[in-house]
């Protein structure tokens, strides 16, 4: 019996010095209880880009400018000089018009020269809705088709005809060399007098409206073009131009919720890359233009959930020039919630007062950094990003 205690005792002793490393190695592979569940997914493109960039750097890509305000010229349309200027002033994207489209090989070479000469790559980005906003139809050297109205279209009825008219844009403008275009209007004309809207809508009907608005957003982005809704909350009611002066809708907010907002959540559910808000005031809503107002850019973010690049309308319009400097127009702008500004007035003041408003604390660089990755994103998702 001793013997056979003695032995047990032995191999529980051996087993003790041989096997305790061999177990003490297992516990510690156990992960801890925090770690399960737990993974560390690698930065996207645009989290890293953005990681390496300097504050003026992230400054710059929230404007979409001219390439004259770049360049200083009075036309660009050979893209040296803008390709020149990118290296001090890498904004965000640039915006051309008729003037600078001369014909379809003079804007492919104007934009190649552009996009590969930027840091960051460009939003490149056309006003090309169809019927009389129209940059390449009315010229026949960009050999581009002409689309009719979207109040042709909408009075069809059927929103395969929408999905048509973007197919067409949405291809010829890729194959020059664009990457942006600044439409669909999402605006639903219940004034009838409202000229600066006008036949650029699809239909007074809010239905009509949406579906056009869903199908032509759907096929525009099928090219790999980033669509942009106009003009939020909805800029249909009006009466007078916001590009002269003070535009006004005294519509209430429920009138906005039942009438002007189906359309842009048509466009959102169907995944557009950018909103552009108005510069018309709506009293019922805030008593600033609603391009400066917090309140209209937290329901567009809340209400109806939109994730991506939020723009202002062209603050050179009078109805932002007006009231504020280039330089203020801006700082509120992106302090009330915008990503983007369109062509401000001035865009050496606009940056620089911007600069400040982030040096002093006004607007955290936090602030600064949501905007920028919401744009670097959709650059990624555009297939920009390298």
């Amino acid at each position: 019996m001793k013997i056979r205690l003695i032995n047990i005792l032995t191999i529980i002793f051996i087993f003790a010095l041989t096997g305790c490393g061999g177990l003490a190695e297992s516990m510690d592979s156990i992960p801890d209880e925090k770690d399960v569940g737990e993974e560390v997914s690698e930065p996207s493109k645009a989290e890293k880009l953005l990681d390496e960039m300097t504050t003026d750097e992230k400054l710059y890509q929230l404007f979409f400018v001219t390439p004259e305000e770049l360049t200083g010229e009075e036309t660009s349309t050979d893209g040296e000089k803008t390709a020149e200027a990118l290296g001090t002033l890498p904004v965000g994207g640039i915006i051309y018009f008729s003037d600078n489209l001369i014909s379809k090989e003079q804007t492919e070479d104007m934009l190649e020269k552009t996009a590969a000469a930027s840091k960051i790559p460009l939003f490149l980005g056309i006003d090309e809705e169809g019927g009389r906003v129209s940059r390449l139809g009315g010229n026949p050297l960009m050999g581009s088709d002409a689309v009719p109205s979207m109040a042709e279209i909408g009075k069809s009825g059927d929103s395969s005809k929408a999905a048509e008219a973007a197919q067409t844009i949405g291809s010829e403008i890729k194959e020059l060399g664009f990457n942006t275009d600044f439409a669909p209007v999402a605006d639903v004309l219940s004034n009838t007098d409202n000229t600066e809207i006008g036949d650029r809508s699809f239909s007074s009907d809010p239905e009509v409206c949406s579906s056009m608005v869903r199908e032509f957003v759907t096929a525009l982005q099928k090219n790999n073009i980033s669509g942009c809704l106009k003009h939020f909350p909805g800029h249909g009611s009006t009466s007078a131009n916001s590009h002269e002066g003070r535009s006004e809708s005294l519509r209430t907010l429920s009138e906005f919720r039942q009438t002007d907002f189906p359309p842009f959540a048509a466009g959102i559910e169907s995944g557009v890359d950018f909103v552009m808000v108005s510069h018309m005031t709506a009293p019922d809503i805030d008593s600033v233009p609603c391009s400066v107002s917090e309140k209209v850019m937290s329901m567009l973010r809340n209400d109806l959930g939109f994730e991506n690049i939020i723009i202002t309308d062209a603050q050179n319009m009078g109805a932002i020039t007006s009231l504020y400097a280039p330089g203020e127009a801006a700082v509120a702008a992106i302090k009330a919630g915008a990503d983007m500004v369109l062509m401000p007035e001035n865009l050496s003041d606009a940056f620089e007062r911007l600069r400040f408003a982030v040096y002093v604390g006004d607007i955290p660089e936090e602030r600064i950094d949501k905007s920028v990755l919401r744009i670097l994103k959709i650059k990624e998702k555009r297939g920009l990003l390298s």
